[in-house]
């Protein structure tokens, strides 16, 4: 064996040569990053994944490209970012039906934890209960829309089969004692067409999606979800207030990841580029103005959350036998 190639096989058994990620480019990143969101544009998810992909841009110095991937509550973007080289130029942005989805379709074409290296937690949201046309006029509030809905059979939609959407319309539906026909969608633009016109009651949206709807009365919010009312609709009450179970403060989660297996000095990197924009003055105002709270997670923390909301999920989906076919 030639001299050269001895010392090149002793330097990999020992683990000093670069990975192929960085041996092949020099410096990461030399081009364009990816985010996959796992749902069409325009939801919740969407707008979380270009607020941190463009600032994200200048830290990185390189242009942040989304793609989106809708289907399956997620399942098919998620997939696909979880099979893609662990190199640091495709990452995967998503929110809480990255377990959720999984766990109520009982199929698993990914582990939730051991498939992604966490990157941060951007922020968190209240998910609004909203009825739209198909709902008279003069229905303002809870206690009028559930005296109304009582002797009815009522479409509910979600953005996501299993999602939390999902679950606290089946939660509602069951505490207020409704009938309901759940109505599922691929992310909350295509639900919001069919709120707006007419083809459903009604739904729980995030303020990033249906916010402006909201506030210009096009669709009429009449509960929160979680522990505080959303700042922009002070006179809505949270479910909570309204007397609804503590079942309706599960709090998820928007965020990055990136494929397990990435070289560690990408993530480092990654992680360096999105604790700065998670920090920024001009992220938080971008979060609040959607009725986003900041609240940025380093990898261990948000790991942490992720395997703890799915410990939670898997109980609410047994306890509403809540289970679709995938």
């Amino acid at each position: 064996m030639r001299p050269k190639r001895r010392t090149l096989l002793g330097l990999a058994a020992a683990g000093l040569l670069p990975s192929p990620a960085l041996a092949q480019g020099g410096a990461y990143p030399d081009r364009p990053v990816r985010f996959i969101v796992p749902f069409p544009p325009g939801g919740g998810t969407d707008v979380w994944a270009r607020i941190a992909a463009e600032g994200m841009q200048a830290e990185l110095g390189q242009p942040v490209i989304i793609e989106n991937r809708g289907g399956a509550g997620g399942l098919v973007g998620t997939e696909a970012a979880a099979k893609v080289p662990p190199d640091g130029y495709t990452l995967l942005f998503t929110i809480t039906t990255h377990i959720q989805t999984p766990v109520v379709m009982r199929r698993f074409p990914y582990d939730p934890v051991a498939d992604f290296a966490p990157i941060g937690r951007l922020g968190t949201t209240a998910i609004t209960f909203c009825v739209g046309p198909a709902v008279p006029a003069s229905v303002r509030s809870m206690a009028e829309f559930t005296a109304w809905a009582r002797d009815r059979d009522l479409s509910l939609g979600s953005y996501a089969p299993g999602s939390t959407g999902h679950a606290f319309a089946l939660m509602l539906a069951e505490e207020a004692k409704l009938r309901m026909t759940h109505v599922p969608y691929r992310g909350e633009t295509p639900m919001l067409q069919d709120m707006l016109s007419g083809q459903i009651h009604g739904g729980f949206h995030s303020m990033a999606s249906a916010g402006e709807m909201m506030k210009a009365g096009r669709v009429r919010p009449l509960g929160s979800s979680g522990e505080r009312r959303v700042p922009s609709l002070p006179q809505v009450p949270t479910l909570l207030e309204l007397g609804f179970s503590r079942r309706f403060t599960f709090n998820g989660f928007s965020g990055l990841m990136a494929p397990a297996r990435t070289p560690q000095p990408v993530l480092d990197r990654l992680v360096e580029a999105f604790r700065a924009v998670a920090a920024k003055p001009e992220t938080h105002q971008r979060l609040l103005a959607i009725d986003t709270f900041p609240s940025y997670q380093d990898p261990p923390t948000f790991r942490a959350q992720i395997e703890r909301n799915l410990r939670e999920w898997t109980e609410i989906a047994e306890r509403l036998n809540l289970s679709i076919e995938g």
